[in-house]
């Protein structure tokens, strides 16, 4: 299926594509290695959509010492990105963000210490991306690749993007966006339901982990580097009740609030307001212009999407209800505040390892 990330073998991707022609210019051997791989039945996480093959990552478990030109890194378990290859036409796009964050999300659960990549500095927009999830330079290769780490041990929470997958664990509280389900299942397709097959989920803006919610809140209580948990708000009139269909299903780290509009002023143009959305947000342009037009106020709140409950562990508003994590009829839910343990308890119902998710 096309538009969506899939483990596959090395033997369904053809090494002679031209997706790989970069690799073999700067691995000589890169033919030989690759089919290697094939013999060995290597497995590596491939993207296609209607141009072809959009991008090929490969990850790899290790406990090897890494020799740099100047010193040699003690052997250690590290997760290794070994090819995070995109095709030219996705080159400046979300989808390399995407790719980084399923390798990033691997990583989280395997435990490792650490996860790295080689690459040459040549590559200047993969550069920029790593260094924007948190990887530091550690040294050079005697074949003249740079080395990258991130590491679970020294995680910089001051950005979300850097501290990812792992959620700051000084956050003082976190909250509620509601968001319909259409929209939902086209922003956070990988938060799966039961009964909604991933086929119909649209994945246009669904490959990148930066998410935007569009609102109408004038002074929404969302702060950078806090917590919020996407809520489902079931809409559809198929004799379900909401209280069992609607729930959680993932949960994002805010990035940034930006107020387009207060009190009926406008304090950014459309086009900047369309500039910052990108297609990040879970509504389509003309919702967006109606929004800017005539909601007397319009706040952006920019998300990393950090994880997902996944089919089965959504956490309906029946649980919410019933458990006193639900707000009181006269609060609006994205108005309410949740404490850390609070926050901690719903993602424990929702199957997460919250050990593995906030770490100090």
């Amino acid at each position: 299926m096309p538009d969506k990330f899939q483990l596959r073998n090395f033997s369904e991707t053809d090494v002679n594509d031209l997706f790989f022609d970069s690799l073999k210019e700067d691995y000589p051997d890169f033919t030989q290695w690759y089919k290697r791989k094939v013999d060995a039945g290597s497995k590596a996480y491939v993207f296609k959509d209607e141009n072809g093959l959009g991008a090929f990552i490969y990850l790899k478990d290790e406990n090897d010492s890494i020799e740099l030109s100047d010193r040699v890194l003690p052997a250690a378990p590290r997760l290794k990105i070994g090819t995070l290859k995109l095709a030219e036409h996705h080159h400046g796009q979300r989808l390399g963000e995407g790719a980084l964050g399923l390798a990033l999300w691997q990583w989280q659960e395997k435990r490792v210490p650490e996860v790295y990549i080689t690459l040459y500095e040549k590559h200047t927009m993969l550069v920029s991306l790593i260094k924007r999830f948190g990887f530091n330079f550690i040294g050079v290769k005697n074949n003249g690749e740079s080395v990258y780490i991130k590491s679970r041990k020294d995680v910089d929470y001051s950005d979300p993007y850097k501290s990812f997958p792992f959620i700051d664990p000084t956050f003082k509280k976190a909250g509620y966006i509601i968001v319909d389900d259409l929209y939902h299942d086209t922003l956070f397709p990988r938060s799966e339901l039961k009964n909604v097959p991933y086929s119909e989920v649209n994945t246009a803006a669904a490959n990148g982990i930066s998410k935007v919610y569009v609102g109408a809140n004038i002074s929404p209580h969302y702060c950078k580097r806090e917590p919020v948990l996407i809520y489902r708000k079931h809409t559809k009139n198929d004799g379900q009740k909401p209280k069992f269909k609607s729930c959680l299903t993932s949960y994002c780290v805010v990035t940034d609030i930006i107020f387009i509009k207060k009190y009926g002023k406008f304090l950014m143009t459309y086009d900047k307001l369309k500039d910052k959305v990108g297609n990040k947000s879970v509504f389509d342009e003309q919702d967006i212009r109606n929004k800017y037009n005539t909601e007397k106020n319009v706040v952006v709140i920019q998300m990393l999407y950090y994880g997902y409950f996944g089919e089965g562990n959504n956490v309906n508003y029946d649980w919410l209800e019933r458990n006193g994590y639900w707000a009181d009829p006269e609060v609006y839910p994205t108005d309410v505040r949740l404490s850390p343990a609070q926050f901690k308890e719903i993602l424990e119902e929702g199957r997460v390892d919250v050990q593995n998710t906030i770490i100090d």
